[in-house]
């Protein structure tokens, strides 16, 4: 029997949320591990009772300095009381006096993304570009401090290993396409109109709040470009509202709101806001393609729930999104709307491709495992635990 502690406090949107929604129900099915997680009060409540697994919660506070000295001073002494044996930091900072060994899920592209720090400082959102430059520093010393680091996929590995110099392994997240496709909740009322009013529509899907990474302006500025070369209506799906309230972070939404004002106009743009995560299939399903114009990534869970749906996929070409959809995928350069509306053109006129390219994507969907990440990641936990016991 392994006792692990799961800090979480930090995993209240996007890869995060995703990844303790579906790694806590499978650590409940192991016998042999007994689970504590830390967490918000979001994640707490998505769980009814769980074996093997047990919630700690913790309030928020704004504020990556104020986060960052609290775990630090708290997490030690929350970890000796309950005889855990391995911390599991899922928050992309480590703790750097950890009593036991520590195992550090790095999975935040944005500190090792130029892009996105030229893109923060063209905006003039300097508090940003603050930010980051600090939660970089303080997630490359975490690199530094703990026993194993840990990204979610090889190419993001690799951009840890140049900007760190040290070790990090490649660990793919996981999916699981019966458990992603179970609930039959419908979509709600509003998201069923919107979409049966686009019955005649070439439809598009993009999967995220609003942020800077995942590039929206780019695929707005696609959009007129598809329409004038495909000569058919196109509706573009968000799962998310223009509006900087109605999002995570502090990101500004008025520059593609700006952008939105002329595609709402055609009625090209559908801005459905946040769908629950149990229905969100039937939203891909839905849809016709799926396109990603993320300039920063690193695994990128959309991109497998669309191929899971048999979704074709148009994508960004970062070397993340070719691992994770290899052949199942087109891709275009990350800033060039007019390469995107060229992807998507094309397979809008070769339903062969696009056939092609949606059972290569089912094929390649069904290649992530939750239950295979559960067992490295538990492999890995063993392996410190021993060597620990060695050194004692």
């Amino acid at each position: 029997m392994i006792r692990l502690f799961i800090n979480g406090v930090a995993a209240n949107a996007g890869g995060g949320l995703t990844y303790l929604r579906n790694v806590i129900p499978h650590l409940a099915r192991r016998s042999d591990c007994q689970t504590t997680v830390l967490s918000n009060a979001l994640i707490r409540s998505e769980f009814d009772p769980l074996p093997n697994v047990s919630f700690m919660e913790i309030s928020e506070n704004a504020g990556v300095i104020w986060r960052f000295v609290r775990e630090q001073t708290v997490l030690p002494k929350l970890i000796l009381r309950n005889g855990s044996q391995v911390l599991i930091s899922a928050g992309n900072f480590a703790l750097w006096n950890c009593p036991v060994p520590q195992i550090l899920l790095s999975r935040n592209s944005l500190y090792t993304s130029n892009d996105f720090l030229s893109d923060v400082r063209s905006r003039g959102d300097y508090a940003i570009w603050a930010e980051t430059v600090i939660k970089g520093w303080l997630a490359r010393q975490s690199i530094s401090r703990t026993d194993v680091t840990v990204a979610p996929s090889e190419a993001f590995a690799a951009e840890l290993r140049r900007w760190s110099g040290r070790n990090v392994l490649a660990l793919h997240h996981g999916f699981d396409a019966e458990a992603f496709a179970a609930d039959t909740i419908p979509l709600p009322a509003h998201a069923i109109n919107e979409i049966e009013r686009a019955d005649d529509a070439l439809r598009l899907l993009f999967v995220s709040h609003y942020n800077y990474y995942r590039n929206f302006e780019t695929l707005f500025r696609a959009i007129p470009i598809l329409s004038k070369r495909i000569n058919k209506k196109v509706k573009l799906f968000l799962t998310c509202r223009l509006k900087s309230e109605e999002n995570p972070g502090i990101y500004r939404t008025e520059s593609a709101a700006a952008l939105a004002d002329d595609l709402r106009g055609s009625e090209s743009i559908v801005e459905l806001g946040t769908i629950p995560y149990r229905s969100l299939h039937h939203l891909y399903r839905a849809c016709h393609l799926y396109v990603s114009p993320a300039y920063a990534e690193s695994f990128a869970h959309p991109l497998i729930e669309a191929m899971s749906s048999g979704l074709p996929v148009v994508a960004s070409d970062l070397p993340v999104h070719r691992e994770i959809c290899g052949d199942a995928g087109l891709y275009f350069p990350r800033l060039s709307p007019d390469d995107l509306a060229e992807q998507v053109t094309h397979l809008h006129k070769s339903p062969e491709l696009a056939e092609t390219l949606s059972r290569s994507g089912l094929r390649r969907a069904s290649e992530f495992s939750w239950r295979e990440h559960v067992d490295r990641l538990l492999g890995l936990a063993r392996k410190l635990v021993q060597s620990e016991s060695e050194r004692n």
